[in-house]
């Protein structure tokens, strides 16, 4: 005699493919969010494109900062190209399966450049304090060998991040429905669709999520301790907003991205909701890669000098 559990686990087999619920299923909509969104994406493209090139072929942002700018602003782009262009197929087509292997790849993807983005921003924050705190040690503190270093360490971070979080989903059996509540597949709405006690997979996702999204943030925390202490200690008020400035854009920038990130995969599963957590992981999906060129450009002087200095080449040549 079987138990349920049992039953349940013979029963099981991996699906073929899923089905991507989306946004939402009113047929009057669909028309409207491929528009917007492909706008979006078109602006994605373009606004980090140039943020990439501006930072190669002007010489006066041949810095540490625009290193690792240039680092988000491609990751930006990879990052969105993962789902935005699944979405907008399925918007087009109306069509809204995915294979199974492509809902792995998906999720794989998702989570390495999320995880990368991660210790990135962290990169940057240590970047941002090296050169506030330590002005005079910064072209030594923060050489070409370290940044790469840097760099690498973020992107190798999330792979190996995003293969211990894709193996473990991937590998429990499903059972039942083969509809993701979400419009990529992410791990809390796959991980409703698997059989039996998933209690433990749950517990080690969140311990992996904790680490990879708290250990970073916590080596921002103590960047920004250490830059708003220097901060403090000019004396001028002009000095002190001069210097701030130049860390604004980047606290932005993390502000959005672990904001939403930590609501989604840092609450207690009790608390998950399919409709709130499509819409709050539209921010970093889609509304925080298409700010941050506009955030940096917008905010920063350097980006818009170096862009009028470009077009004038350009236009005299």
């Amino acid at each position: 005699m079987l138990t349920n559990k049992e039953n349940i686990l013979r029963n099981s087999t991996a699906p073929v493919e899923f089905v991507l619920l989306g946004l939402s299923d009113e047929p009057n909509l669909q028309s409207i969010m491929f528009s917007t969104f492909l706008v979006i994406y078109i602006i994605i493209l373009a606004g980090n494109s140039i943020i990439i090139l501006l930072t190669l072929v002007d010489p006066a942002l041949h810095t540490p900062m625009y290193f690792f700018l240039r680092n988000l602003s491609f990751l930006e782009i990879c990052y969105t190209s993962v789902n935005i262009p699944k979405m907008l197929e399925n918007l087009r087509s109306g069509n809204k399966t995915i294979s199974f292997l492509g809902c792995a790849v998906q999720t794989y993807f998702t989570f390495f450049l999320g995880g990368s983005e991660c210790f990135l921003l962290a990169s940057m924050a240590y970047d941002r304090y090296v050169a506030i705190c330590k002005p005079l040690h910064y072209p030594v503190l923060m050489n070409r060998n370290m940044c790469v270093g840097l760099a690498a360490a973020s992107w190798l971070s999330g792979f190996f991040m995003s293969f211990g979080h894709t193996s473990m989903v991937f590998t429990m059996s499903f059972c039942g429905s083969n509809e993701i509540d979400h419009f990529f597949c992410d791990i809390p709405p796959l991980l409703k669709l698997a059989c039996g006690d998933t209690s433990r997979t749950e517990i080690a996702v969140f311990v992996v999520a904790m680490i990879f999204i708290t250990f970073p943030f916590f080596l921002i925390l103590l960047s920004y301790a250490g830059i708003i202490a220097t901060i403090l200690g000019i004396s001028s008020a002009e000095g002190r907003k001069k210097t701030f400035s130049t860390c604004s854009s980047h606290l932005i920038v993390v502000t959005l991205f672990y904001g939403s990130g930590c609501i989604i995969y840092l609450k207690p599963n009790s608390t998950y909701s399919p409709t709130t957590d499509k819409y709050l992981s539209l921010f970093y999906t889609v509304f925080s890669p298409i700010l941050n060129p506009i955030i940096y450009s917008l905010r920063n002087k350097e980006v818009i000098d170096a862009f009028k200095r470009v077009w004038e080449r350009k236009a005299f040549t």
